[in-house]
């Protein structure tokens, strides 16, 4: 037992070196995202977030937006509790045939103009659950999804441009109208 104790005292700990910070292009992307929310919403972006059976790897990278690196609410962007405060539905988790019915109701609480945006693989196809007996498959089988943003799971500068992306393609079709 000694023996063990002094070897964990002095073994190096077995980590993942951090991911490279880049905190210009992370405070410009929310920024760029946040005015183009105001001047083409006329107000900032609410986002609710619902997890439709997934792993939760997708909303570890969700919940850090609000963390105090990228801090997305200094920016305008905000979560909300409830779907009648939120302009995006922002969904994740291949869609379980437990959550069918609840995401149907969200979407119908949801006030217009709303969009669905499907985050992760498994929000797209069902990723590695597609298949399963519990599953009912991507989100786009249950509702109209307007945006997918790939990555298993997406990191959270991925969802910014992602939203961003979703931001520009309600601007554009305002425009073609």
């Amino acid at each position: 037992m000694r023996k063990l104790l002094l070897e964990s005292l002095f073994a190096l700990p077995l980590t993942e070196a951090a991911p490279a910070r880049d905190d210009v292009a992370a405070a410009e992307l929310a920024a760029l995202l946040g005015n183009r929310a105001q001047r083409r919403l006329g107000r900032s972006l609410s986002i609710r977030e619902v997890d439709a059976g997934s792993c939760n790897g997708c909303e570890l990278e969700i919940h850090a937006l609000n963390n105090a690196y990228y801090d997305i609410e200094r920016f305008g962007l905000r979560f909300v509790a409830s779907p009648r405060h939120a302009d995006v539905l922002l969904v994740t988790g291949p869609v379980t045939h437990n959550m069918r019915d609840a995401l149907k109701l969200t979407y119908d609480a949801t006030p217009g103009p709303k969009w669905v945006v499907a985050c992760g693989d498994c929000a797209r196809d069902g990723g590695c659950f597609a298949g399963s007996y519990a599953v009912a498959g991507g989100v786009s089988s249950v509702l109209p999804v307007d945006l997918h943003i790939p990555g298993c799971p997406p990191k959270p500068l991925q969802i910014l441009r992602g939203l961003l992306a979703l931001i520009d393609s309600v601007a554009e079709r305002k425009t073609t109208r």
